[in-house]
This record gives C-alpha cells, structure tokens and sequence, in this order.
C-alpha cells in the first residue's frame, strides 16, 4: 500500500490580510494531519518582501519566501483583506500569471478575488468575495459573476468569501480528497458544528435576520435591490406584487418600522458608501449608479443619512 501523497498549498499573504482568513485556512490542514495521523498537507507562507507579511489586525508574521521563492503548489491562494487595491502590485500580477501558465491551481480568499480579478482571469467565471465589497466589485468587473454563496468550489478559481467561510472552503477539499469522516473530525476538533455549502449565502437572510416570512415584502426587497442603478416607485413594486401601494407601506411598517421609500433610500445610500469608500468612482458617477438623476440631489441626501458631505467620506476612512 502506498503512501498518500502530500498535498501542497501555497499562501501569498497580502499586506493588510485577514487574520481570521489565515487561521481558517491553515488550521483545517494541520487538525487533518494531527487526526489522520499522516502528514497529508504542508504549506508554504509567501509575501512580496519575502520576509514578513503584516495582517489587518496589526500582527506580523513571518513567512517562508518571497514570490520567486513558490514550490509546486498542490493549490495557491491569494488572502488579502482590507485596503486590498492598495497592494496589487505589477510583480504580484506578474508571478500570478506566470503561475497559471505553468498550470497551478489558483484561488483566493476573503478579497483576493479582487486581486484575481485584476490579473484578468475572472473574467465570464463565478467568484466569491467578502459581502462588504460586493458593490464596488460589481462596477470594477462587471464582466465577473459574482456571487453571494460563501465560497466557489466549482469554478477554475476557487474563491471563498473570507472569515469562517475559509474553513468551509478548506473542510470541503479535505472532504473531497480524503473522505466525509475526516472532514466531520477535523470540524469536531475545531468546535466547528456549522460547516456550510457553497451554496449558503454569505449574509444572514432578511427572512432570519428580522424573522420575516411574509412573501411579499421579501419580494419588494429584493426587487428594490435588484434596482438601485434605476429605482422605481413603491406604486410600481405593489403592482408588480399584485397588491396595494397601502398594503406594502403596512408591511414596511409592521416588519421594519419604517416606509418602502425611506428603506430603498437607504438601500441606495449604503452602496453609495461602499462605492466612494472602495472605489475611485467619482461623486457624480456614483451619484447615477445609484439611482441619482445628479450629483446635488444625492449629496443633500447623503449629508442627511450620514451627517457630512459625500466629497468626505474618503477621508473618514479608517
């Protein structure tokens, strides 16, 4: 009987990734040899500079290498986490592609789809993302799929969308490759009793979140986030429901405390947010792309949702 091979995998730790991410990623490997008895999985810590790699959360940690320095990797991922634009380098896409042109399997995790996406491989594919970066994601790659599931397993790029859904992503592979009995065990040793698919959405559902089962008002909902770029009126959404403009504005209020035109405001504002925060969109285009006929309109709502000018929200950033 032969012995299992090893498996590889390949860390490029981007400045600024997330902890959580990295931890989720690696400990599933380390429970899986720790319970198999076996050393199934090794893996290799990469950063630009070669020698340290500093995560969101201040922490700095050393690492194996630097780009030049890659083995054969069964799987690489890219983790990055906050600020990630800011650290897409020409000499990080470059070892990218180089990469994948000699056939190694790409991933990422929590916004390294990000990164992938700017060297041009997610393009027509599926790809997950951490949910905060969803909206400026959408208007950088429009040409991506993205999804909300926690990860993508089924995709040339593996993809997970960052925190705990890592472990999911990783848990899943050591199912794939050694059985359902080591996955649950390497779960159990992580007090993990959660383990979710790929097709579990990222964010809790509305439904949960506000203990919400009427059908009609999660339907308005998602109408008025499926058109933030071109909203319509609460008249419109009733019609298209088959029921009153009065009985949805009765169903906001009962559900949500509030009314069906404020909450698609607020709607529009938060990608507004997103949009100036984590993109260099300009205020009138993130005006339109979010429903704003211009730029003076949606500046006096913003300042009245959030208490200062939109040309200032960059600078709050933390």
């Amino acid at each position: 009987m032969t012995d299992t091979p090893v498996q590889r995998f390949t860390f490029i730790l981007v400045e600024e990734f997330s902890h959580l991410a990295f931890s989720c990623a690696v400990e599933p490997l380390r429970i899986a040899n720790l319970v198999s008895g076996k050393t199934l999985y090794d893996w290799q810590l990469i950063s630009e500079n070669g020698e340290t790699a500093t995560c969101s959360n201040g922490t700095v940690s050393l690492v194996d290498g630097g780009l030049e320095d890659i083995q054969s990797s069964a799987r690489l991922f890219v983790l990055s986490g906050i600020h990630m634009k800011n650290h897409v380098t020409s000499s990080l896409l470059a070892a990218l592609r180089r990469l994948r042109a000699m056939g190694t399997p790409l991933g990422a995790l929590c916004s390294g789809a990000w990164i992938l996406a700017e060297a041009g491989f997610l393009d027509g594919k599926e790809a997950s993302i951490h949910w905060e970066y969803h909206d400026s994601f959408s208007e950088a790659f429009p040409d991506v799929n993205l999804v909300r599931n926690v990860f993508v397993a089924d995709a040339p790029f593996l993809t997970a969308s960052g925190g705990t859904a890592t472990a999911d992503l990783i848990l899943h592979l050591i199912e794939a490759e050694h059985g359902e009995e080591l996955a649950l065990a390497v779960a159990d040793q992580m007090v993990y009793n959660a383990v979710r698919a790929a097709t579990a959405e990222q964010k809790v559902s509305l439904q949960s979140r506000n203990g919400i089962r009427n059908a009609h008002l999660v339907k308005a909902i998602t109408m008025m986030k499926e058109g933030l770029e071109t909203p319509v009126s609460p008249t419109v959404i009733a019609e298209d429901l088959g029921i009153s403009t009065r009985q949805l504005e009765r169903l906001f209020g009962k559900f949500l405390n509030t009314s069906p035109k404020k909450y698609y405001m607020e709607l529009r504002l938060d990608k507004a947010r997103n949009l100036l925060v984590q993109t260099d969109q300009s205020i009138t285009d993130v005006a339109l792309a979010c429903g704003f006929e211009n730029s003076g309109h949606f500046s006096r709502a913003y300042r009245t949702a959030f208490g200062h000018a939109p040309s200032l929200q960059k600078s709050k950033l933390t």
